[in-house]
């Protein structure tokens, strides 16, 4: 639940200001798979999974075993949403993977839990596959420690990143990472990258800077004001050998070769990054800076919703079959993932152009009681979608509850229906603001003071909605 109360009083003959606002009390509500009871030699033990964190948001709930719920569906996958544990073992190592994996055992455990068999799916594109690719980076990264490269040749990184995979298995993690990420064994050897060693990279780019604007990411501020982003494209661009043209005041890159070659080159300066910080601290960068990639897009597939735009257009009423059409459509797509809060604004924007182009004009979400976690994976046994938060996320695994993790936004926030044509303009990003300047003197009259209060309230409520929006 959402509670916002402003309050706002002026008193006084000489202007005694008396103004309490903002107080905003955001609670996040916690999803936590019920717990079911394993069989024996099923539930890890505690120094192979991560432990729960010490913090009261993201602590699961314990819920008695009498109140365990039955999957009635004998024979069928169980649902994403339900109960796991996974089982673990020994990996089997291919042997020629010159690197001591214990020493990033911290990280490879952390991808292991977020990316576990039975939620990677749902989870893939917000928590999962952005986990992955830090462990990546960060393993290319370690392993420039130990030579003059930072880079594998191809045929150590091969082997490298079967081991890798397997350890993750062995943790519980999805087997199939590569494919459901994209992510393949030549994304450690650098690729068409010209530059790969370290001294040529050292001399070719202003590593101070790189390393300035990297080793601290703002997450409040990186997705829309950014300063590492820019800092590793301008690198990446160095290095690559790329002249790049002025046109309209932007730099184009003109072939497709060109883009990979600059693709490639950032995997080299993500090592670079990686090797100069600890562990941790290069895994929440990169997990940064993957937010503001995801957060961009909608990650759902939305296909031709005939029915919807049948029952719907040329509507000026609430339809009982308009309505019906649109939540069988939604409770479709919305099976897909777990999406962010950011993520579910850009989908509901995207689904209600598609509606418009096709003739759809009144707004169907609030004739219909669309909600943004509408357009999330619901929780299981409740009828209430769960929305991720933008900032990155993590699961957490407990050895009595599996895993869980935490919702955000789950009050009944309606969806936006598009005001324009066009989604491109879409931004989440809100302008350079700043709280009223204090009243002097000249704008103070005899009788009390004179204050813009509506605006003033507006300005509040915008620097708390974008806050909250990360």
């Amino acid at each position: 639940m959402t509670c916002v109360k402003i309050v706002s009083r002026l008193k006084g003959s000489f202007c005694h200001l008396r103004l309490v606002i903002a107080l905003w009390l955001c609670s996040y509500q916690n999803v936590v798979a019920l717990p079911l009871l394993p069989k024996p030699g099923q539930i890890p033990s505690t120094s192979e999974l991560p432990s729960s964190p010490n913090s009261a948001t993201f602590q699961p709930i314990e819920i008695s075993p009498t109140m365990i719920p039955h999957y009635p569906f004998h024979g069928e996958p169980l649902p994403p949403m339900y109960p796991s544990f996974p089982k673990t073992y020994d990996p089997v190592l291919t042997g020629r993977c010159p690197v001591n994996f214990s020493v990033i055992s911290s990280i490879t455990a952390k991808t292991a839990s977020d990316c576990t068999q039975s939620l990677s799916t749902v989870v893939g594109n917000v928590i999962c596959c952005p986990q992955f690719n830090s462990l990546l980076h960060i393993f290319q990264g370690f392993y420039s420690n130990h030579s003059d490269t930072l880079v594998l040749q191809n045929a150590v990184a091969d082997d490298c990143f079967k081991d890798i995979i397997s350890i993750l298995a062995s943790r519980g993690a999805n087997s199939s990472l590569s494919s459901m990420c994209s992510v393949k064994s030549s994304n450690l050897t650098g690729g068409s990258c010209p530059v790969k060693d370290i001294s040529t990279f050292e001399n070719a780019v202003n590593t101070s800077k790189l390393l300035e604007s990297c080793s601290t990411v703002d997450p409040l501020k990186e997705c829309c004001r950014p300063f590492c982003q820019p800092a590793i494209s301008e690198a990446a661009l160095q290095i690559s050998g790329i002249k790049m043209t002025l046109s309209d005041n932007k730099n184009i890159v003109e072939a497709p070769s060109e883009i990979d070659t600059l693709n490639d080159c950032k995997g080299v300066v993500y090592s670079w990054i990686a090797r100069k910080l600890r562990f941790e601290d290069a895994n929440t960068a990169f997990r940064l800076l993957s937010s503001c990639k995801v957060n961009k897009a909608c990650p759902l597939d939305f296909k031709q919703p005939s029915a919807v735009i049948n029952a719907c257009r040329n509507l000026a009423a609430p339809s009982p079959s308009c309505c019906s059409s649109l939540n069988a459509y939604i409770t479709g797509i919305q099976k897909q993932m777990l999406i962010t809060n950011r993520q579910a604004i850009i989908c509901a924007a995207v689904f209600g152009y598609m509606l418009q182009k096709a003739g759809v004009m009144t707004n169907v979400y609030e004739l219909c009681d669309v909600d943004l976690k509408d357009f999330s994976l619901q929780a299981y046994g409740q009828e209430a979608g769960c929305l991720l938060r933008s900032l990155p996320a993590d699961l957490v695994y407990d050895n009595s509850t599996g895993f869980s993790f935490t919702c955000d936004l789950n009050d009944n926030i309606a969806a936006p229906w598009p005001s324009s044509s066009s989604v491109t303009s879409l931004s989440l990003c809100a302008p350079e603001m700043s709280l009223p300047a204090l009243p002097t003197p000249q704008t103070l009259g005899s009788s009390g003071c004179h204050l813009d209060g509506v605006h003033f309230l507006l300005s509040t409520i915008l620097i708390f909605v974008s806050t909250l929006l990360y």
